[in-house]
C-alpha cells in the first residue's frame, strides 16, 4: 500500500464530530485547568497569610524617597486600615493576573494537547485508512508501521498479521474452488465423451450401449461421492450446534467391522486396541472422522501390511490413533496432505483411489470439535495419525456449565519421522507454519487383532 496515500488519508481534515483526538484534547485542557486553579488557590492562600502581622509603631510617609522628617507616626487603627487597603489591592491584582495567566495557559495547553493527541493517534488513522482501502484484491499490502515498539506499533503489527491470515485464507479458498471445479469437470467430461462416442457409433449394439451406460453411471457415482465429500467438508467447517457425548471406541469398532471385508480383499491385517474414550461433539461427524482415517490407512498401504487402530483416555482427553504401513511419506508433505484435493505422488498407491478430501475432512471435523491432530511419518513407511479431543466435561452443558470451555479451532501437528516407529520427534509444526519443540505421543496400549463383534 502506498505510504504517501495512507499519510494523506490519515492527515485529511476531519469532520466536526466527537473523536478520540477531541476527547483527549478536552481531557488535557480540563486537567490543566483544574490543576492550575488548585495551584492558584494555594498561592492565593499563602499570600493572604504573608500579610498577617502587627501594625504598632508604623510611620506614614508621602512617598518612598521623601526625608524622614516629613513622615509622621500614625496610630495602630489608622495603620491597620491602610495595611488592609494595600492588602486588598495587592490580592486583587494577584488574582486578576493569575486568572488571565491561567486562561492563556489553558488555551495554550488545549492547542498543545490537540497537536500531541494528533501525533499519538496518527498510527490509528493510518490503520483506519488502510482498512478502508484494503479489499480482497490487495490483501498483500501491509502497514509496516515504524517508530518505537509501543502499543500502537503492536496494534499495527497485529493488523498486518491479520491481513496475512486473510490473504492465506482467500488464497486457499480460490485454490479450493479451482480444484473442486476441476474435480467435478472431469467426470462430466467423461460422461459427455462416452455418450457422444456411443451415439456416433453406427454399429452400436445393445451390449456396447449397455457398457457405455455403465461407464456413465460409474462417472455419476464418482460425482456423487465427490459432492457427498464436499458436503461433509462443509458441515465440518460449519462447526457444532450442540455437543453430545459419545464413545470413540464404539465408533471405531463399528468402522472396523464395516471394513473387515475390504481389508481382507487388500490382504491387510486390522489390529485394534479399543479402550473407552469418552468425548463430546457430533457423533455422526466423529464417526466420519474415524472412517476417513481408516479408509486412508487401507488405501495407502501395501499388500501384506497392517492397520493399527487404538482409542483411550490421556489426561482426561479422548484420543483416536490410526497407524498404517505403506510407502514412505515425506515429512515435508504431511501438512499438505490435510488440505483439500492434495495428494502425494501417484506411486503412493497403486489403485489411484480417493478424492483428495479424506484428510481435509478429518481436519475440518477436528477443528469443529476443538481437537488436535498429530501426524507422523513412520521411518519404515506409512503414517501415524492421532486425534485428541478436548475434555468432554468442559464442552457439555450441565451442573458445571459455568466451566464450559469455548470450542476453538483445532491444531495440526506434523512431526518428522523419528528413529523409533512409536516415539516422538524433534519438532512440531502447527497450522500457522511456526515450528516449535515438541514430542510425540506416548506409546499406546498393546494392540490385538480385530475381531468383528455382534454388538457395540
Amino acid at each position: 500500500m502506498n505510504p504517501r496515500r495512507l499519510t494523506a488519508l490519515a492527515l485529511r481534515p476531519e469532520r466536526a464530530r466527537s473523536t478520540v483526538r477531541l476527547r483527549l484534547t478536552l481531557w488535557y485542557g480540563g486537567l490543566f485547568l483544574v490543576s492550575g486553579a488548585a495551584l492558584l488557590a494555594v498561592t492565593y492562600g499563602l499570600v493572604v497569610q504573608a500579610f498577617v502581622g502587627t501594625t504598632a509603631g508604623n510611620a506614614l510617609c508621602p512617598g518612598p524617597a521623601v526625608p524622614s522628617s516629613e513622615c509622621h507616626v500614625i496610630g495602630p487603627q489608622q495603620a491597620l486600615g491602610i495595611a488592609l487597603q494595600e492588602h486588598a489591592t495587592v490580592l486583587h491584582q494577584l488574582l486578576t493576573r493569575s486568572v488571565v495567566a491561567l486562561a492563556l495557559m489553558t488555551v495554550l495547553s488545549i492547542a498543545l494537547g490537540w497537536f500531541v493527541a494528533g501525533r499519538v493517534l496518527r498510527p490509528l488513522r493510518t490503520i483506519t485508512a488502510a482498512a478502508r482501502e484494503i479489499s480482497a484484491d490487495n490483501l498483500g499490502e501491509r502497514l509496516a508501521l515504524g517508530g518505537p515498539r509501543d502499543e500502537l506499533r503492536e496494534l499495527g503489527d497485529t493488523f498486518d498479521a491479520l491481513l496475512a491470515r486473510l490473504e492465506a485464507a482467500f488464497r486457499a479458498q480460490r485454490l479450493f474452488i479451482a480444484n473442486a471445479s476441476h474435480e467435478l469437470r472431469t467426470p462430466l467430461a467423461r460422461q459427455r465423451v462416452i455418450s457422444q462416442v456411443a451415439l456416433a457409433d453406427p454399429g452400436a449394439t445393445t451390449e456396447t450401449l449397455r457398457t457405455a451406460h455403465e461407464r456413465v453411471l460409474a462417472a455419476g457415482t464418482q460425482q456423487q461421492q465427490l459432492i457427498d465429500a464436499l458436503l461433509t467438508l462443509a458441515r465440518g467447517q460449519a462447526g457444532l450446534d450442540k455437543p453430545e457425548p459419545f464413545d470413540l471406541a464404539a465408533m471405531a469398532r463399528q468402522v472396523l467391522a464395516a471394513r473387515q471385508t475390504d481389508a481382507q480383499t487388500r490382504n491387510l491385517a486390522l489390529h485394534a486396541a479399543l479402550d473407552t474414550a469418552s468425548a463430546a461433539g457430533s457423533p455422526r461427524l466423529a464417526e466420519q472422522l474415524a472412517a476417513n482415517l481408516v479408509d486412508n490407512a487401507l488405501r495407502h498401504n501395501v499388500p501384506g501390511g497392517r492397520v493399527d487402530v487404538s482409542t483411550g483416555m490421556r489426561n482426561s482427553r479422548a484420543f483416536l490413533s490410526v497407524l498404517n504401513t505403506g510407502p514412505a511419506v515425506p515429512a515435508a508433505a504431511l501438512d499438505r496432505l490435510f488440505r483439500p484435493f492434495q495428494r502425494l505422488a501417484a506411486d503412493r498407491t497403486s489403485r489411484g483411489e480417493g478424492l483428495g478430501l479424506g484428510l481435509a475432512i478429518v481436519q475440518a471435523i477436528a477443528d469443529a470439535h476443538g481437537a488436535s491432530i498429530t501426524a507422523r511419518a513412520r521411518p519404515g513407511g506409512g503414517l501415524l495419525v492421532e486425534v485428541t479431543f478436548p475434555d468432554p466435561v468442559a464442552m457439555i452443558p450441565g451442573p458445571r456449565g459455568n466451566q464450559r470451555a469455548k470450542i476453538t479451532t483445532g491444531t495440526l501437528k506434523t512431526l518428522a519421522p523419528s528413529t523409533h516407529p512409536e516415539q516422538g520427534s524433534a519438532s512440531t509444526l502447527n497450522r500457522d507454519g511456526d515450528r516449535r519443540p515438541g514430542s510425540g505421543s506416548p506409546r499406546g496400549p498393546a494392540r490385538k487383532d480385530f475381531r468383528p463383534s455382534t454388538g457395540p
